[in-house]
């Protein structure tokens, strides 16, 4: 079977685990919504994004509705949203958000990330001026869609901008951007369009971006890793060139 067939095994068991990844964060996002405001997604909009994004990743439906009956047991405890930032070595800001059943693990956890790769864990609200928050959806544009007409029929809406970039796979998906504050006004108007979101999310876009060298972004990518591993982890934002 010799070193192609180690590859190929080695790609699949990394598919596997970022996979198990998205299916854990997207099961609290789901437990969340559904403490929020009820297991029902035709009243609940934060839930319904959940069961999109859960769509999107391929997660089984039996998955989605175990969640679902799970976090509607009033016995079963919710988790805390916290954010912490810092700055990975080489002067990177790295913002985390975690969804968490305790602060006190996260928090040790986290710490002791930025120590190992000498970064610096900072105090919230610290990188208020290099992130901005933004409601993000990803759709796959329908044959014959038109995105200038649509972009100018989602501006009343919140839309702030329309673009197309690659996916993994190397397959066009429209991306439509908006204020945070403007979230739901842009989901409802897009899907009144008929349109199936791949994913909708609020994300942390970086206001300005840090250059490193090819030694230094591999520092930098050691803390990224050791976060983005964690089970408490939600998400990981940074500010390095790419």
């Amino acid at each position: 079977m010799g070193r192609a067939f180690e590859f190929r095994k080695e790609r699949k068991f990394k598919r596997w685990s970022k996979m198990a990844v998205q299916f854990t964060r997207i099961g609290k996002d789901i437990v969340m919504a559904v403490k929020e405001s009820g297991p029902n997604p035709e009243t609940n909009s934060r839930l319904r994004t959940a069961m999109q994004n859960a769509k999107a990743v391929n997660m089984p439906k039996d998955r989605v509705e175990a969640a679902i009956k799970r976090a509607s047991d009033k016995s079963m405890a919710n988790y805390e949203e916290i954010v912490y930032e810092g700055y990975a070595p080489h002067g990177v800001a790295v913002l985390i958000e975690t969804a968490t059943d305790n602060t006190n693990r996260t928090v040790a956890n986290v710490r002791s990330y930025f120590n190992k790769t000498d970064g610096s864990l900072g105090k919230t609200g610290s990188l208020d001026f290099v992130f901005n928050r933004k409601s993000v959806f990803r759709f796959v544009p329908a044959e014959g869609l038109d995105l200038e007409e649509l972009e100018f029929e989602l501006i009343d809406a919140g839309l702030e901008e329309l673009y197309v970039e690659a996916d993994e796979e190397g397959n066009d998906v429209a991306v439509a951007q908006g204020a945070f504050e403007n979230f739901g006004s842009l989901q409802k108007a897009l899907e009144e369009k008929g349109i199936e979101l791949k994913s909708s999310k609020l994300e942390r876009i970086a206001l300005s971006h840090h250059e490193v060298t090819e030694e230094q972004a591999a520092d930098v990518l050691k803390l990224i890793d050791k976060l983005e591993e964690d089970d408490d982890v939600q998400a990981v934002y940074h500010n390095m060139a790419e």
